[in-house]
């Protein structure tokens, strides 16, 4: 019992590097499959709120529908339903269209 633990404990000190392929090969999936598309994603809607204009459709991340009155540098106008009501939300609650996902 006491040669089998020996040997173990040879066999494991010379591939030191091998013990950590798995560990990296985790770290490499986890990059390409969650950090780039969210890095990717986060680049397309920061470039989509810097061109906004007066006039394009939009949804909040709340889930309000509406239509651009005004840009600000921080804030846009929305207007919301057929009566011209209009709100006020900041531009980071802007998120991306439906129609505007489609034809990206």
């Amino acid at each position: 019992m006491n040669t089998l633990f020996i040997l173990l404990q040879a066999k494991g000190e010379g591939s030191s590097w091998m013990q950590l392929l798995p560990l990296l090969l985790i770290l490499v999936v986890f990059y390409f499959f969650f950090i780039m598309p969210q890095t990717k994603k986060s680049k397309a809607q920061k470039k989509f709120r810097e061109n906004l204009k007066k006039g394009d459709k939009v949804v909040t991340i709340g889930g309000i529908h509406g239509k651009l009155a005004e840009v600000k540098e921080k804030t846009v106008v929305l207007e919301v339903g057929t009566g011209g009501m209009k709100m006020t939300v900041e531009k980071s609650a802007v998120a991306m269209d439906n129609e505007t996902i489609v034809q990206k």
